[in-house]
């Protein structure tokens, strides 16, 4: 194994996850969802408490899994979590419950991400995670850059996609997508980004604070 490889993987294996967040991992698996891995949930984590974060929202609750990290981060947030599956949200919701998040800083919403978002305020939220259907990732950045207020964060998990945008071999359209987003957001003059090769990778993006 290369010493890039033993550093990625020891990355990973540091970090401790919380019962809850093992559960709502196992379920996960079950239903066929891919949560973000432990080495960018503790970042994510970091993320939340550095930003003092107090209202976060989630494209893609899955099981709960980067729900969990956020909270495990932002102690006193409030957290709204969209997603097309009611299975998972219910999943998820257990987590949460099993974790002692209490109700009142859970919004769980049902729907296509796309409908939901553009009825959202503006420069009204800490944190916006991008995690639902990869096909539209470059649309919910833009609807999570309309919605964080000036400070705030979008965070993007999975912006490596499984190894693939590093690779320019690698022509598929999800890979594609990822890797136009990582290169725009990477030249543009407006916002403040960092891409980290943790996990499958996570895209950092703040809005500036003018």
């Amino acid at each position: 194994m290369s010493e890039h490889n033993l550093n990625w993987k020891y990355a990973g294996d540091v970090v401790v996850e919380s019962a809850a967040m093992l559960t709502a991992r196992a379920h996960a698996h079950e239903l066929g969802v891919e949560p973000i891995s432990p080495a960018i949930g503790a970042q994510i984590a970091v993320v939340a408490a550095a930003t003092r974060a107090e209202s976060i929202v989630e494209v893609g609750t899955g099981t709960g899994v980067s729900g969990l990290w956020l909270l495990r981060g932002a102690t006193s947030a409030v957290l709204t979590s969209i997603d097309t599956e009611i299975v998972h949200q219910q999943q998820a919701r257990a987590a949460f419950t099993e974790a002692g998040i209490t109700t009142n800083r859970i919004r769980l919403i049902t729907g296509s991400a796309l409908d939901v978002l553009p009825r959202m305020n503006e420069n009204s939220y800490d944190l916006v995670l991008v995690d639902g259907d990869p096909g539209s990732v470059i649309e919910y950045v833009e609807h999570g850059l309309r919605l964080v207020r000036p400070g705030g964060t979008v965070l993007v998990p999975h912006a490596l996609w499984r190894g693939r945008v590093a690779d320019p071999a690698q022509r598929d359209e999800t890979t594609g997508l990822f890797r136009s987003l990582v290169q725009e957001i990477s030249a543009s003059d407006a916002v403040v980004s960092a891409l980290s090769p943790a996990g499958d990778g996570l895209l950092q993006i703040t809005k500036p604070n003018l």
